[in-house]
């Protein structure tokens, strides 16, 4: 178990706290040291006086009258035990270190015990006679839960740590925007420039920040005018091409036929190309359930008969997606299943609550890829080459890497135990659906 903050907030304001106990310790002991300690001890040496005075010779103690009269005079009490336990001793508590020091007052073994109220009562038996107790009040002592200077500490405590944690939260306001930013702008979504505050390296940084962002979407602009033009312009020489093909004699239509197979691909190519710097960013987010868009795209599939799609859908919570960029994801995956993976191919479909995570795989029982392969098959223009042939351009699977990243969710691929390719997609589960109960069997 990790107790330690991996925040640059929560360590902060772990280090003021830790530096703010120090200090208290510290001052505590100082106090006390310094002040209570002093005082105990002048209060003790007063009551030894006086002590000493009740037992100077001459006092007869055991005169009734004489005890009156000391108790006018000074408010001072004497008794015998017996009396003592009648007027409230047993209720008073022994103090250790009074009594080591009314010892070293009086010479002798003495013993001190303090009785709370209104006033406070010592009472203190001398080593002249130990069955006397001598009761003095000390006005002005007052009881309290907590001392005075605890509370203090205890305010101080609170205040400092209480302006730490608000100064540290000020600080890492920006950071927090700034985090969420980075996270739109890695996702192909380009916020507003954010506004400038905090401190002056904070500031830097986000002047930086909005500085890079607008250089991002300036380059991914430019990238989709000039994707978009050549696009534009290839389709041109295309159709006079395929047009041609169309004056040639019926005995070269062999020739035809290769010559528009030809153009389809390279159409399909241009296509890749479109669509990867679209994004598909223009579409409105909506709330769907995955299975249905899984049974959408099986659906139009099936009138390929030479492909069969086995499908193990669970009960799954709705997601906030774009709909017609998923369906992409499953039409895209399903095309590379077919053409590199054979005829048939098996969807699953969950939720893993723990995650709160909708997934989706596709499992084809193709050879599979090598597995120092799979990292880069993400990348614009990689291709598995030596495992499932060279056909398209490369873009297909950094498409779907970039819708998937636009939902905040994750693609990952795998070679099954048993063979055949795995394409599994995790999409986060809408808020509202969190107390959504998983199927036992889900992962």
């Amino acid at each position: 178990m990790r107790l330690l903050p991996k925040s640059a907030f929560g360590q902060t304001v772990l280090l003021i706290g830790m530096l703010l106990l120090i200090n208290q310790v510290v001052s505590y002991i100082s106090v006390t040291y310094y002040f209570i300690h002093p005082s105990y001890q002048q209060i003790n040496s007063l009551l030894a006086k006086q002590v000493k005075l009740v037992f100077l010779e001459g006092h007869n103690l055991t005169d009734s009258e004489s005890r009156k009269q000391l108790y006018q005079a000074t408010g001072i009490r004497v008794y015998d035990q017996y009396q003592a336990q009648q007027n409230g001793l047993n209720n008073s508590i022994y103090y250790q270190f009074l009594s080591n020091e009314m010892t070293q007052q009086l010479g002798g073994n003495s013993e001190v015990r303090v009785a709370s109220g209104d006033p406070y009562v010592f009472w203190i038996r001398g080593p002249h006679d130990r069955n006397l107790w001598v009761m003095v009040p000390m006005i002005g002592v007052r009881n309290t839960d907590i001392s005075p200077l605890t509370i203090y500490l205890m305010v101080i405590g609170i205040l400092s740590v209480a302006g730490g944690w608000i100064f540290v939260r000020r600080l890492n306001r920006p950071l927090k925007a700034l985090q969420q930013a980075a996270f739109q702008v890695g996702r192909g979504h380009f916020p507003k420039p954010l506004k400038e505050e905090g401190s002056s390296e904070i500031r830097a940084v986000t002047r930086a920040f909005n500085q890079m962002s607008k250089g991002i979407k300036q380059l991914e602009d430019d990238r989709a005018l000039l994707t978009a033009g050549i696009s534009h312009d290839l389709r041109t020489p295309l159709t006079r091409i395929r047009l041609s093909t169309e004056m040639l004699p019926d005995d070269q239509q062999w020739i035809q036929q290769g010559i528009n197979s030809d153009i389809e691909d390279m159409n399909e190519i241009i296509d890749q190309f479109i669509n990867y710097v679209r994004q598909d960013q223009q579409e409105k987010v909506e709330t769907a359930n995955i299975n249905k868009l899984i049974e959408e795209v099986v659906k139009s599939r099936d009138r390929e008969d030479d492909h069969y799609i086995a499908l193990e859908l669970d009960e799954i919570p709705d997601v906030e997606v774009r709909k017609v960029a998923i369906k992409r994801v499953l039409d895209n995956l399903l095309e590379n299943a077919f053409r590199y993976g054979g005829e048939q191919v098996t969807i699953r479909s969950g939720y893993n609550k723990k995650a709160r995570m909708v997934f989706f795989e596709l499992r084809d029982h193709g050879p599979g890829i090598a597995e120092d392969q799979i990292e880069n098959l993400f990348q614009p223009f990689a291709q598995g080459d030596k495992a499932r042939g060279s056909l398209g351009s490369g873009l297909g699977l950094a498409i779907i890497k970039r819708i998937v990243d636009m939902h905040s969710g994750e693609i990952t691929l795998y070679n099954h135990p048993q063979g055949g390719l795995v394409a599994t997609v995790c999409i986060p589960a809408s808020k509202s659906k969190s107390n959504y109960q998983s199927n036992p069997n889900s992962e």
